[in-house]
């Protein structure tokens, strides 16, 4: 017998579907899990082990939870030379996209000044707890904190016995066994629209993997002066909200929802050249991309290993 569970969670919604013939999960349950990463990670809330670091508390010890995005954020971190990197959020905060508040004016002396305190390499993890080169250098996992919450769920089922389940959190998906149809879960994968409205531009189905996507056309502000769009992915390399043609990244993979959801935080950051040579290097991902043409037109790219439902 499927059910369903929703609820709130990381400042947006959660929708599990499982089949649990004995009823043995509760939204309780889950929302213990959502509590205990939210005391880990969540830079929204002003207790957190993450919050009290970045306000310089280094009497800290974190735990598994914080160990274990640490250990991936590094991974990624270097695999995608420096594109992930959950140090940028002094800059995020700065721009107006995080928690923090934005600075009025920034000017190249602005942020060539925060760019100092940017790079992951800067921090180290010992004996539990975080050093860093820099006081000043701000830490947000929040570009894979959603997919790792869908990960610490998932896992939860899978301890209780739960063989067929779809777990998503703000639009990040990790699937295992097959829906109540006995087939493969399908996903939708949304198509860029600028004007609100929303319209999907194919599906994917899922087998035991992991699905995320970023975009840059919701997430936009709008200059009051020159009228100009920047999006939200700031470019670890210059400070500056990356300005690319590549619209909406997807990534698919047997691999941690974690792990894909900073992938394609990465590769929106990289932009589409380079993720197109880093997809070459690393052929276990499955990657569908969306971007622009020179006439604004949509295009689209899928890996080999994808297999699309249109």
């Amino acid at each position: 017998m499927y059910q369903q569970l929703e609820g709130l969670a990381f400042g947006t919604s959660f929708n599990i579907t499982l089949d649990d013939p004995e009823n043995k999960i509760t939204e309780v349950d889950i929302d213990s899990l959502i509590h205990a990463m939210n005391k880990s990670l969540s830079t929204y809330i002003p207790n957190s082990d993450i919050s009290r670091i970045n306000k310089g508390d280094s009497s800290v010890v974190v735990d598994a939870l914080f160990q274990e995005v640490f250990g991936k954020s590094a991974k990624i971190y270097h695999e995608t030379e420096g594109a992930f990197d959950p140090t940028i959020g002094i800059l995020v905060n700065a721009w107006g996209f995080g928690p923090g508040k934005p600075l009025n004016q920034m000017d190249q002396k602005t942020v060539d000044s925060l760019l100092v305190f940017v790079g992951f390499d800067k921090l180290q993890l010992k004996r539990g707890k975080l050093i860093k080169k820099h006081p000043e250098t701000y830490l947000d996992f929040n570009a894979n904190a959603k997919g790792f919450g869908v990960d610490v769920i998932s896992r939860y089922l899978q301890s209780q016995g739960i063989q067929n389940y779809l777990v998503e959190i703000g639009g990040e998906i990790r699937s295992r066994g097959s829906n109540p149809k006995n087939l493969p879960w399908r996903i939708a994968i949304e198509k860029p629209n600028f004007d609100g409205s929303r319209s999907f531009q194919t599906i994917v189905s899922l087998q035991d993997e992991s699905i995320a996507t970023s975009g840059n056309y919701r997430k936009f502000k709008i200059d009051s002066l020159s009228g100009e769009k920047y999006a939200h992915t700031i470019d670890t390399q210059t400070g500056y909200p990356s300005k690319s043609n590549l619209l909406s990244a997807s990534v698919i993979g047997s691999m941690d929802c974690a792990d894909v959801d900073a992938y394609a935080t990465a590769f929106m950051a990289m932009g589409l050249d380079k993720t197109l040579r880093f997809l070459e290097r690393h052929d276990q991902i499955k990657c569908f991309l969306i971007y622009s043409d020179a006439d604004e037109g949509l295009k689209t790219f899928a890996t080999d290993n994808l297999i699309l439902e249109n």
